[in-house]
């Protein structure tokens, strides 16, 4: 017999335990995500990002009247905690110069709300940002990282650090 808590799990729907183990996904903000011009906001960014279909093979074109199916029971499940993201499919894009990097292509209702959850989070948590930091943020891009260096030797800084955390959580078994 365990005498620990028991360990909360995010993707149960108790929303007295999501809220206290998640402050970021309160009701309210979780109600802005979910709000339907929110929502239709996300879906034409993804609509105008086009894209390959994820795992169930769904076009850009099928979406529409899968959502006008399926999207009630998945905006509950949201509501409620339990809605579980579907795998990605992956897929390896040969590099020019060797070697491959790997994508992992979600489908397109994880898309849609990926982009809405961003769309109400990003606002909130990026002002907090670090300056120095160009990686998948609004308005930034690597030209913006390469002109901030330059400005720093500019100003007589002769080291420069870059990081891409993608391999470091990586384990090598």
């Amino acid at each position: 017999m365990s005498h620990s808590p028991p360990s909360p799990n995010p993707t149960v729907g108790d929303r007295s335990r999501r809220a206290l183990t998640q402050p970021a996904l309160h009701e309210e903000v979780m109600a802005r995500v979910l709000d339907s011009a929110n929502v239709r906001r996300a879906w034409k960014r993804v609509k105008a990002n086009k894209g390959a279909p994820g795992v169930d093979g769904m076009r850009i074109e099928d979406f529409p009247e899968f959502a006008r199916l399926h999207w009630p029971q998945i905006r509950q499940q949201l509501a409620d905690g339990i809605y579980q993201p579907q795998p990605v499919r992956r897929v390896a894009i040969p590099k020019p110069r060797g070697g491959q990097r790997l994508l992992g292509i979600p489908t397109l209702i994880d898309r849609v709300i990926q982009q809405a959850i961003a769309q109400i989070l990003t606002p909130i948590f990026d002002p907090d940002f670090s300056e120095s930091s160009f990686g998948f943020r609004p308005g930034r891009c690597a030209h913006g990282a390469l002109r901030q260096v330059q400005a720093h030797i500019k100003a007589g800084y002769r080291i420069a650090v870059d990081l891409d955390l993608a391999k470091f959580l990586e384990t090598s078994s």
